[in-house]
């Protein structure tokens, strides 16, 4: 995989993946980066660079890493009280790595994706996760229902986020949506559900879900974009949580 850009870059050879970083390329400019110091790199022009990644959002900067190393559900799960983003069919690179650099900001334990129909850790994806993916869990999983129903049984209570608020589809048991601040979100493991671009959860997914929680949506646009979801729900969570530790 080659990667690109000064934070994916920097982050590779700082993160999981660093022994398998073999060769850096940079511009003259990039290659005086202090985090560079004692890092074997090849001073090349800034067309060499895009050449090779196949990019001119490179920053002068790309380098050769191994395969990405996905987690597994199993690992998320172990973990004490996790708090795990589930990802419905998300298709957007740049979606998944924005969600991706907030769940790694707000501490969570990983993010869970299927591996059909959904976008998986790409160049593209490390670039606008701003390299978080080279500390954040990620696992994919066959089917996205299952998986909910293995974290309910490792003791984990699942949220998923509904498009349509409290009018919205129906979550397990037939409950409607609630607020997004109504859940106590502390005392368990929690799995943040969200649902891909324009369509929301699967009916199957939705009704594997404990709870559905909504956001208010006060102006006129009827939904705010995953990402920006992601982030007012996952930071809900972790205020819940600091104010309960």
């Amino acid at each position: 995989m080659i990667l690109y850009g000064r934070n994916p870059v920097r982050e590779a050879l700082r993160g999981r993946r660093a022994a398998s970083v073999t060769e850096v390329w940079a511009t003259s400019g990039a290659a005086r980066e202090s985090w560079l110091v004692g890092v074997s790199v090849r001073t090349v022009a800034a067309e060499e660079i895009e050449r090779r990644c196949g990019s001119d959002a490179h920053q002068g900067i790309c380098a050769q890493a191994g395969p990405y190393p996905y987690a597994s559900a199993e690992e998320l799960l172990a973990g004490v009280e996790p708090l795990i983003v589930a990802l419905d069919q998300v298709q957007d690179p740049q979606n998944l790595g924005s969600i991706c650099r907030t769940a790694e900001c707000a501490g969570a334990a990983g993010v869970v994706i299927p591996e059909r129909r959904a976008a998986e850790v790409t160049p593209a994806v490390c670039k606008a996760s701003a390299g978080a993916v080279e500390h954040l869990s990620v696992a994919r999983v066959r089917n996205l229902a299952d998986f909910l129903a293995e974290a309910g049984k490792a003791g984990c209570w699942c949220y998923g986020a509904s498009a349509e608020g409290p009018s919205g589809a129906e979550g397990h048991g037939g409950q409607a949506p609630v607020p997004y601040d109504t859940p106590d979100y502390g005392g368990s493991g929690i799995v943040l559900v969200l649902g891909s671009e324009g369509t929301g959860l699967r009916p199957r997914v939705a009704k594997a879900c404990d709870q559905l929680i909504a956001l208010p949506l006060l102006g006129r646009i009827e939904s705010l974009g995953v990402s920006a979801a992601a982030a007012a729900l996952l930071y809900e969570i972790l205020q819940s949580r600091v104010a309960r530790s």
